[in-house]
């Protein structure tokens, strides 16, 4: 393989270098060769960054190379891959399996294989916690299970796609990638310093950490035990690759970390010693065949309530705060809920990195993204985003002080409403975080003035959950309400232990989850009810009343 893969990186190479002028052939012909060789070079600068037809290209021209330079035949194929011999490893066998899937599934493929034969039940290990993990034995005894039948061509693009994952791919990885999942991460477990560690007088052979790969789907992080880079040479080479889509800058020892976007609009974040105890890198991805259609999303028993709540909420143009872990689903909703924003209003997005890609899921609209740089800081960004007949700002996430505190700001002059999401776990908590933010960076000193800024600029959470089976769901839509001094001493009575902060809202569930159903918890502020009709036109003032009916009638 080694030999063969060292064959392949030759020729391209020739290919690259070769004079074409020197040639006795025609100028026609030389021009033709010429563009050829253009079409090469910038499929194999591409090829490696999700850039899907670049990666068909490369492996076409290795499957010419096999055929026309080096005369291969179907009995010479087993030297490199075991089809017929019965001598497959596991890799051999995942990627057969792999490849017929594709074949009918296209990028479903894997998501197609987990489901047909039920790799994401959880198991138990010995002290009866909960993991998941898709093992060497499972993959062969899929194999055994499914007659393979491959003919001469099947073999070659199996083939073809090892040699290319070496070569330009991103290794073991690299059909993974391409699948619709949630992401895919390397590196993150295992050791890296050798196979044996020597404690308490024994010694243990562990995984290193160029052997793991882990899967995120649907929720659950999934680990590939039978699958893994085949060195930590192979793993640090995708990681210095995988990454540089749009020349994001060089990741080094002094610069230990790069967050980037792929060219199909996954989010890739490497990192590398001293920074990190060793080279990882992780790939998340955004769907958009799931983002048009928030019933895709949001699912359960009277589903219809906080979907139509948020759907008010953003057509009466409040400001909502997305919080959530990480994984819980607040990106894939964020960009769910655009679909209720008025075609009218221009919207200006600012991320960390290119991970909402709005306009392609609603190419039709007025839409332009920013994203920090190097040079362009995120206030910077949103200070040039006031300036661009902007109506409504969507932040992808506010995960500096900074940050926050100019999207506190913002959302009170700068825009008809803001959306942005959080980390936060509890609404007080992102109370709490907003205004340290202000009194961080926006020039407060006091925290009962700052926490009346928070307050009176985010009217709503919706908090995103994560069930331990991988199921995400709304957990709970509150709404922010400023408590005035009248209404502190008509209706709300703070206990001793309670400081002036505490006084100064309360945190009011609207719905809930509860035992797997949605509940309506307690109205919308009149308050709240009155802004939103104002933005309403009559027919949908009379849909407003009426949802709100009926959320009353499933309640009872």
């Amino acid at each position: 393989m080694n030999s063969l893969r060292t064959e392949v990186e030759n020729t391209f190479r020739d290919i690259l270098r070769t004079h074409i002028f020197d040639s006795h052939a025609s100028l026609v012909e030389q021009q033709r060769q010429l563009q050829r060789r253009r079409e090469l070079r910038s499929a194999l600068k591409t090829c490696t960054f999700g850039d899907w037809q670049a990666k068909l290209y490369i492996k076409e021209y290795i499957v010419d190379i096999l055929i026309s330079k080096l005369h291969f035949r179907e009995g010479d194929l087993e030297h490199f891959i075991a089809f017929e011999s019965g001598n497959l490893s596991v890799r051999d066998k995942f990627d057969i399996l792999l490849y017929q899937y594709i074949q009918k599934h296209e990028n479903r493929a894997i998501i197609t294989m987990i489901e047909d034969n039920q790799l994401e039940e959880p198991k138990v290990n010995e002290d009866g916690e909960v993991y998941y993990e898709i093992s060497e034995e499972q993959i062969h005894a899929i194999y055994r299970r499914n007659h393979v039948s491959l003919d001469y061509y099947d073999k070659l693009q199996i083939l073809s796609q090892r040699l290319y994952s070496w070569y330009r791919g991103n290794g073991v990885i690299d059909e993974i990638r391409d699948m619709t999942i949630d992401g895919v991460s390397a590196g993150v477990s295992g050791i890296t310093n050798g196979m044996e560690v020597e404690r308490f007088g024994e010694v243990r052979v562990l995984p290193a950490s160029y052997e793991s790969i882990w899967l995120f789907y649907k929720g659950k992080s999934i680990h590939l035990s039978f699958l893994g880079f085949e060195s930590e040479k192979e793993l640090i080479r995708v990681c210095k690759n995988i990454y540089r889509y749009n020349n994001p800058g060089q990741l080094s020892e002094v610069r230990g970390y790069i967050v980037n976007e792929m060219m199909d609009g996954s989010r890739v974040a490497v990192a590398r010693p001293p920074f990190c105890e060793g080279w990882v890198l992780f790939i998340r991805k955004f769907h958009q065949e799931l983002q048009r259609d928030i019933h895709s999303l949001i699912t359960g028993n009277n589903c219809m309530i906080p979907i139509q709540l948020m759907k008010w909420l953003i057509r009466g143009c409040q400001v909502i705060a997305i919080t959530g872990e990480q994984g819980s689903g607040k990106t894939t909703l964020l960009m769910s809920l655009i679909r209720f924003i008025r075609p009218t209003y221009n919207l200006r997005v600012q991320e960390l990195s290119f991970e909402l890609h709005l306009r392609k899921i609603y190419p039709r609209r007025n839409i332009v993204s920013f994203k920090e740089t190097d040079y362009v800081s995120g206030i910077e960004g949103l200070d040039f985003a006031k300036k661009t007949d902007g109506s409504v700002n969507i932040l992808g996430e506010v995960a500096t002080a900074s940050v926050a505190s100019w999207m506190i700001s913002m959302s009170q002059v700068a825009s008809l409403f803001t959306l942005f999401t959080h980390h936060a776990k509890t609404t007080k908590d992102l109370v709490y975080s907003m205004r340290n933010a202000l009194l961080t960076e926006g020039g407060f000193h006091n925290e009962v003035a700052a926490t009346k800024q928070v307050v009176d600029a985010i009217q709503f959470d919706v908090h995103m959950c994560k069930h331990a089976d991988g199921h995400r769901y709304v957990e709970r839509i509150s709404q922010i309400i400023p408590v005035r001094q009248s209404v502190i001493q008509t209706c709300y009575r703070p206990s001793k232990d309670e400081g002036v902060v505490e006084a100064q809202f309360i945190v009011q569930d609207i719905v809930v989850y509860e035992n797997g159903k949605y509940v309506l918890k307690n109205p919308i502020s009149e308050e709240i009810t009155d802004h939103i009709m104002k933005h309403l036109t009559t027919s949908e003032e009379e849909e407003f009343i009426k949802n709100q009916q009926d959320w009353g009638n499933v309640y009872l």
